[in-house]
């Protein structure tokens, strides 16, 4: 006779507990246990509860490989869900066998879990694990699919405008109103109806929608949603967020028409993403010596800033040719500007040069900073209203949502939860399924907050993601890269670049020293399967197998997979946070950062008038229905976990292990430094303190 003494942890959000009957069954490599209930006078599987119960077998069941858990009706009551957080059990010779599940029982079913050693397919040998790692799978593909016409699929196109890649068939239709060629990566059945294990817990979905609910109330109360007009006074605007004031609101607030702020929120700000250094000045923009010598200085032009790496350029043509709509009964306005930067000897960028188009003529003059007031504001805040949808479209939603979501469901489908990518992934996935879901009913879908706030309307907004798929690249995704790239690796002032490359340099240790654990060599990289199945749906479903993409569809070596994972888990945490968490701090005052422009570019110098500037501006309702918008967005829920913290345990072994601590020590000197430097800076950068990143794509 063997005792096995088991424990059974059940989950501690509010209903994780269950009245249900649940059995377990151990199989080991020497025989196979009774299938027993786990049942003991009192209550079991209370929601936090540690439950200890003693499973006698015939005889000793040798290592431990296996067990399954069985919820079945338990008397009348009716079916009841069940959060497992893990199993433990211990052995008669006193070795400890841990079983993550980290997951719900929804139904009457049975739960096989693995013991938690990582393991690659290469290291399983006995058939039992094999077929248990394979039935996984195959269990996962079966549940995160959609519809089409061939059978079982993942992905399907959700997007509107126009096509992406018109040479390549489709296999099934498009979901009503949508035309054109863009993934959303996400599964139809997870769309319609969300599994357990992807929704948010009960305390943040209490909490997204307490904040939620009162403030889309109290807005309607004061009667903001319901005004249709001008702006009266510009100092009104602070008045939507009385209670929500932050140093950083109150400067922009303060400092928004300001050259050196305007210049310094390509850095800093919101969308730091964009800038690159201009070595040679576009026929499209024809800037001349003349115009900006009065901006550079004594004693240089600007072949000479030229040549010394001063000159910086954003252009927006992206949104170049994108129709408007109309909001609230009257035409918007759109442009594609291009700006021109110089990074002076006092540290400041400067904006020197504004053209509002991308293609030149005696219509579209260069703006400069010497012009009328007005005019060079409303120029300015032409370039801040582009920003608006470089930022939302591509840098938040498709760079980070999107994204996150392509690697999220992948990850699910093609890698079981005994692999080691699994385990290492996993915590970077939490949620974002579920609040992309959430985006997608209240905000991007017909009638929602965004198409009544945004003058490209659904369509629009949908085609610059269409536009920004298509020139996205890996290379962009790996941070170090792409400040070489852009030519940006060296300007002084650039906190958001110091402090992501100290987070990718973190992530990038720790995940050196988990993958080399597991990989010894390159041929066990490219012999994994599961490995490569996930690489290349990757590339095959998010970037519609676009070769220029530089996307790998395969990994060969060990320095290439640790880049990859590294880039997944950067941009699953730290590349959403650097973008979404300021958005209310830098849009609160509406003016910095606009979602429409009533009134046509300026084809003209001279005209722009203070009522100009208003009438331009987003009126009262559209400005309320965005802000309210970018406040639910940037105000994270009870339940985070930031980055590092990862309480569910699904590696067991000393080395990961060991990896993690000193995983959290880097993150923690990192977050020392970042408010060491803030002490002496005006406006603090802050969104990169690891404190304040997620681990995962939650909100």
């Amino acid at each position: 006779m063997a005792t096995y003494k088991v424990k059974v942890a059940t989950g501690t959000d509010f209903f994780s507990g269950t009245l249900d009957s649940i059995s377990l069954t151990i199989v080991g490599t020497q025989g196979e246990s009774h299938k027993q209930r786990l049942n003991h006078f009192g209550r079991d599987f209370a929601t936090g509860a540690v439950d200890d119960y003693t499973v006698q077998c015939q005889q000793d069941l040798g290592e431990l490989i296996i067990i399954r858990l069985h919820k079945e009706p338990h008397s009348f009551l009716p079916k009841d869900p069940w959060y497992c957080n893990y199993v433990q059990i211990c052995a008669p010779n006193c070795r400890v066998y841990h079983f993550p599940a980290y997951q719900w029982m929804d139904g009457y079913e049975t739960l096989s879990l693995r013991e938690a050693t990582g393991k690659t397919t290469a290291d399983d040998t006995l058939p039992i694990l094999l077929e248990h790692r394979q039935e996984e799978i195959r269990a996962k593909k079966d549940f995160y699919h959609g519809a089409s016409m061939s059978g079982p699929r993942t992905w399907f196109l959700f997007a509107a405008g126009g096509s992406l890649f018109p040479d390549r068939k489709l296999a099934y239709p498009h979901p009503p109103f949508h035309k054109a060629r863009f993934p959303i990566l996400i599964n139809i059945k997870a769309t319609r109806f969300l599994n357990l294990n992807l929704r948010f817990s009960f305390v943040k979905t209490a909490s997204f929608f307490y904040r939620l609910g009162p403030m889309a109330l109290a807005f309607k109360l004061r009667g903001l949603v319901d005004r249709k007009r001008s702006w009266k006074r510009l100092k009104d605007i602070k008045n939507i967020f009385p209670a929500t004031k932050t140093v950083v609101s109150e400067y922009v607030a303060e400092h928004w028409t300001e050259d050196s702020f305007f210049g310094y929120q390509y850095l800093n700000g919101i969308n730091p993403g964009l800038i690159r250094r201009c070595m040679q000045i576009p026929d499209k923009f024809p800037v001349t010596d003349e115009m900006v010598a009065p901006f550079l200085g004594e004693g240089t032009c600007l072949q000479a800033e030229l040549e010394k790496g001063n000159i910086y350029l954003a252009d927006y043509r992206i949104l170049d040719g994108i129709p408007t709509v109309e909001l609230n009964g009257q035409k918007q306005h759109h442009c594609a500007p291009i700006c021109l930067l110089h990074f002076g000897p006092d540290g400041n960028m400067m904006p020197i040069a504004i053209q509002l188009s991308q293609t030149p003529g005696p219509d579209c003059p260069i703006f400069l900073p010497n012009d009328s007031e007005w005019d060079w504001l409303l120029a300015k805040t032409w370039v801040r209203y582009a920003e608006f949808y470089s930022h939302e479209a591509v840098a938040h939603l498709l760079e980070s949502h999107l994204i996150g979501e392509a690697f999220c469901l992948a990850l699910l489908r093609n890698l079981p939860m005994c692999h080691p990518l699994y385990k290492l992934l996993i915590p970077h996935t939490r949620y974002n399924v579920q609040i992309n879901s959430i985006g997608r009913a209240l905000l991007l879908n017909k009638g929602g907050l965004s198409a009544r706030a945004m003058s490209l309307g659904l369509e629009g907004f949908a085609q610059v993601m269409v536009r920004g798929l298509s020139e996205l690249t890996y290379k962009s995704l790996c941070i170090p890269n792409d400040f070489v790239e852009r030519g940006v690796q060296d300007l002084p002032g650039y906190y958001f670049r110091d402090d992501s490359l100290a987070v990718w340099y973190a992530m990038e240790r720790y995940v050196t020293e988990i993958i080399t654990y597991y990989y010894p060599n390159d041929a066990a990289v490219e012999g994994d399967p599961e490995l490569q199945c996930w690489v290349q749906e990757i590339f095959k479903e998010c970037l519609l197998e676009r070769e220029s993409s530089g996307f790998p569809t395969c990994l060969r070596t060990v320095p290439e997979l640790i880049e990859y994972v590294t880039m997944v888990m950067y941009t699953c945490s730290a590349r959403h946070a650097a973008v979404n968490t300021g958005q209310l701090e830098y849009t609160s005052w509406m003016p910095n950062f606009p979602s429409s422009m009533r009134n046509p570019p300026m084809q003209s110098k001279g005209l722009t008038t203070l009522q100009t500037f208003m009438d331009t501006l987003p009126d009262v309702k559209t400005t309320c229905i965005v802000l309210l918008v970018l406040w639910t967005l940037c105000r994270e829920p009870d339940d985070r976990r930031p980055l590092g913290h990862f309480p569910d345990i699904h590696f067991v072994e000393e080395a990961p292990r060991r990896s993690m601590e000193a995983f959290r020590q880097n993150l923690n000197q990192i977050s020392h430094n970042i408010r060491q430097r803030n002490k002496c800076l005006n406006l603090p950068y802050y969104y990169l303190d690891p404190v304040l990143i997620e681990n995962s794509i939650s909100i």
